[in-house]
């Protein structure tokens, strides 16, 4: 395993930034970039799945990056809700429904999955740590 020492580290928030930058695609064009309300909302959702996992990840402390891991995943939730009025008034194609929707699912699935490791975890976070360790793995 290795060490995950910066949020760059973290395969879910790559994802969610990956997903984030579809997003500001897809909104940038047509119809979609003219609904300015939509397009904002959904924005500063995708947005805000990337922001909570890097600032729970800074707390440094399990239950506080738990919670805001909870926050992103209700925020992924949003997303897929606003993708779902984007297709149904045409903004954008099934595909690209499906292609980004699958992603944020994909998101919600990591996040769980951490969300589940970080509450069993041995390590409760770096400000619990000994000198030497790094989010629960030893700095060789």
């Amino acid at each position: 395993m290795s060490t995950i020492q910066k949020i760059e580290d973290l395969k879910v928030w790559q994802k969610a930034r990956l997903v984030n930058l579809e997003i500001y695609k897809l909104s940038n064009k047509g119809s979609f970039s003219k609904d300015f309300g939509l397009r904002d909302q959904i924005r500063r959702a995708s947005v805000s799945v990337l922001s909570n996992i890097a600032e729970g990840f800074e707390r440094n402390g399990n239950k506080e990056f738990n919670q805001f891991l909870s926050i992103a995943k209700a925020s992924a939730a949003e997303v897929r809700a606003q993708l779902y009025v984007a297709k149904d008034l045409e903004y954008i194609s099934n595909d690209q429904f499906t292609e980004v929707v699958n992603g944020l699912i994909e998101v919600s699935k990591m996040l769980s999955g951490l969300m589940s490791y970080l509450k069993t975890a041995e390590i409760k976070g770096s400000k619990f740590m000994e000198e030497g360790f790094v989010y629960g793995t030893p700095q060789l």
